[in-house]
């Protein structure tokens, strides 16, 4: 079967809302939040979007308004949580990072299913997430935080913490990340970090520098009720890295449940994710299997950046958008149907987000080319990134891939064929001018 919409989502954006409809509220709904409306639409609820900024955030895919019933910005002045008792909202969760710790403080403040505040920057201060697991006794880097170089080299060298990885304390998408093999490449990605701002426009004022965890990395997707947590897939990452430290991604390959490493990786989840408390709602975990065993990258109480609903329904049998609605909505039913339960992998699946050299402003697309790709037996779907005047420049994080590219059939061939095709033509699809010179 080969989806290239979403049907039922279509279908939700035309319903117009009723009076007798509950409400509730997402936050930051950016990137991929943007299906969270209509997969509660779906379950009969209206949504409305809280902004944590006054200016919305640029570097992320927008969330759209007509997807809402209303829209506020949030007011610290307890004008918010008042606003939303009025509504009688039904929940208040996040619809991307940004979103996390203002929904925990939302939910809480106005009395419904909450993560609460007490770990809420454990949930996205990546030192102090990393602390709070180190705590319940799981494996884990060894790490420090500072703003000085010299400080964050002498740590490495007492220890042997070579390579080691320096990154933001709360960024996401690889921004900032660094794999630092000596301390000339460490102190140089001191600069390339403090004084800049992450992909949510916060300032960063310290470096997280991590021992480096040796092995493959796999992503672990949950929702939860009351701690119950539904595995909603395993994926495999496929990285290369760059000359320059930089490590990205290239595909995320379905992984069957039942294989040693799934198994290793969903027990070692559950109990991080009590260490953090996201007792309720999505999660996004990132793990590496060291020699030693499974130790955590990072997690966010949010669903999946490579969320796609009709994708993940072909590869999996459900999705995290679908799952996060039944989880608020009708959390008995939840937790009868999925409640500590784990996914089954129907079919081969393969999220490609593909790497470019391009350098420039982009001319022109070759929609037939998109449409040849679109047309290949096992795509669901392409989401091209870049568009006429824009700018492209080589890849060195997810943000600057500039296609992504959902595949999944019944055999692996027929996978593997069409990601051959895509890796040999992804090139072609932009034509891109030099800045200041002639396509």
């Amino acid at each position: 079967m080969k989806l290239t919409e979403d049907k039922r989502s279509e279908q939700a954006r035309n319903e117009q809302p009723g009076t007798t409809r509950a409400v509730g509220v997402l936050v930051d709904a950016y990137g991929t939040g943007n299906f969270l409306p209509a997969a509660f639409a779906r379950l009969e609820v209206d949504v409305v979007h809280v902004q944590s900024s006054r200016e919305p955030i640029a570097r992320m895919q927008p969330w759209e308004r007509s997807h809402y019933v209303d829209a506020l910005v949030y007011e610290p002045d307890g004008s918010t949580e008042r606003a939303l008792e009025k509504l009688d909202a039904a929940f208040v969760i996040p619809g991307q990072e940004p979103g996390v710790q203002l929904a925990d403080l939302l939910s809480e403040a106005i009395g419904v299913r909450s993560n609460g505040t007490a770990y809420s920057e454990a949930r996205r201060n990546k030192y102090r997430m990393i602390e709070a697991v180190a705590a319940a006794g799981l494996r884990t880097a060894a790490q420090l935080t500072t703003g000085d170089a010299e400080e964050a080299v002498a740590w490495a060298e007492r220890h042997g913490h070579w390579p080691c990885v320096a990154k933001p304390l709360a960024s996401a998408s690889t921004d900032g990340v660094f794999i630092c093999r000596d301390a000339g490449q460490l102190r140089a990605a001191f600069p390339a970090i403090l004084g800049t701002e992450t992909v949510f426009n916060f300032a960063n004022t310290e470096v997280l520098v991590q021992s480096y965890l040796r092995g493959t990395e796999y992503i672990v997707d949950t929702v939860s009720v009351d701690g119950h947590a539904f595995v909603a897939g395993v994926w495999q990452y496929e990285k290369q890295l760059l000359a320059n430290g930089k490590p990205i991604y290239n595909r995320d390959i379905l992984v069957d449940p039942d294989s040693a490493e799934a198994k290793a990786l969903i027990a070692y989840t559950r109990a991080m994710l009590a260490a953090v408390r996201i007792d309720n709602g999505p999660a996004h975990s990132e793990l590496i299997i060291t020699e030693d065993g499974p130790a955590l990258v990072e997690v966010g109480a949010r669903v999946n950046g490579h969320l796609h609903p009709a994708f993940h329904d072909l590869a999996i049998g459900a999705n995290t958008a679908d799952l996060t609605a039944l989880a608020y909505v009708r959390p008995e039913d939840f937790l009868s149907r999925y409640g500590d339960g784990v996914y089954t992998k129907q079919q081969p699946a393969v999220v490609y987000n593909t790497p470019t050299e391009l350098d420039g402003e982009v001319v022109s697309v070759d929609e037939e080319l998109v449409q040849a790709i679109r047309n290949l037996p096992s795509v669901v779907d392409i989401s091209v990134k870049r568009r006429a005047g824009d700018r492209i420049v080589p890849t060195h994080d997810l943000l600057t891939s500039p296609l992504r590219i959902f595949l999944t059939a019944a055999d692996q061939a027929t996978v593997d064929a069409d990601f051959r095709f895509i890796e040999s033509v992804r090139e072609q699809v932009f034509r891109v001018r030099p800045i200041g010179g002639e396509a």
